[in-house]
């Protein structure tokens, strides 16, 4: 299991994503989701999807 947390963490720090906020994203709406009628679904929440590059990139100071 941890193991697949640090994917998540190392795979959002790759594209340069906030992986705090990625993963609580994941956590709070991954399982809301019907994934077995739609699991194309999925791919929208990767974290090379571009509408997840967009909402969690890392901030500029």
């Amino acid at each position: 299991a941890s193991g697949a947390v640090f994917s998540l963490i190392e795979t959002s720090k790759s594209n340069k994503l906030n992986p705090y906020d990625y993963i609580e994203f994941i956590l709070d709406y991954l399982p809301q989701q019907n994934l077995v009628e739609d699991p194309e679904r999925l791919d929208w929440f990767l974290p090379w999807s571009e509408e997840i590059k967009e909402e969690f990139k890392i901030k500029a100071d």
